[in-house]
């Protein structure tokens, strides 16, 4: 018989343990020392291409790693704006209306895929879309819009600190915040659209598994 692999000690999915290790570092710091957290969470965001990368290479692509890293990214930037409901309170609302956002339809977007199993020609296909089809195929508009999304909260979480580096009369990071809030608003709206499209191919797999139902009955 041959030996069973350990998937948990692939190196992507090690890879992906030390950015678990480094969000909690970040989140235990966040309200206090924005330094050591806004370090932890960067490096645990560089963390998550190279562990991609490391998938390909060694031939090591899982789903549990996929969830795994899926879950990080949600996390990660689910607790960044827990902080930032504290820091703005005022903002809170939206705050918690961007990470329900995040979170459902990111969540019923993986469940679905996963359902789908094989594709099917019933399937609503995003990729037909030009526009989505550059989301899905361009690495590095991919990396743009979640660099953009994640810029735009982290400088909201550093503005409470500080103003950073001041160019022509405005800090850094203020600068940033403005230019990377449309991105952020783009990615959310991606984000309605994948839990758009999910429901509608989750509709399809009940009507699909009930005629099963009926046929077998």
């Amino acid at each position: 018989m041959a030996e069973t692999e350990n998937i948990f000690l692939f190196v992507p999915n090690i890879i992906g343990f030390a950015r678990v290790i480094l969000a909690l570092i970040s989140f235990y710091f966040m309200p206090t020392h924005y330094v050591i957290a806004t370090t932890c969470y960067v490096v645990s965001a560089l963390l998550d291409a190279i562990d991609g990368h490391a998938a390909r290479y060694y031939d090591q692509c899982t789903k549990f790693g996929a969830i795994l890293d899926q879950l990080t990214d949600r996390v990660g930037t689910m607790c960044l704006t827990v902080t930032l409901c504290l820091f703005y309170p005022t903002y809170t609302f939206w705050f918690q209306l961007s990470m329900a956002i995040d979170i459902a339809c990111h969540w019923i977007y993986l469940h679905t895929t996963l359902l789908q199993g094989k594709t099917s020609h019933k399937f609503v296909d995003m990729s037909g879309n030009p526009i989505m089809r550059l989301y899905y195929t361009n690495r590095m508009v991919l990396f743009f819009m979640c660099a953009g999304n994640e810029a735009f909260y982290a400088c909201l979480y550093l503005l409470h600190f500080t103003e950073g580096p001041i160019f022509a009369g405005i800090g850094l990071y203020r600068l940033l915040a403005c230019l990377s809030a449309p991105v952020a608003l783009v990615k959310t709206a991606i984000s309605l659209l994948h839990g758009y499209v999910s429901c509608i191919n989750l509709g399809i797999i009940d009507v699909k598994e009930r005629q099963e139902r009926l046929k077998a009955n």
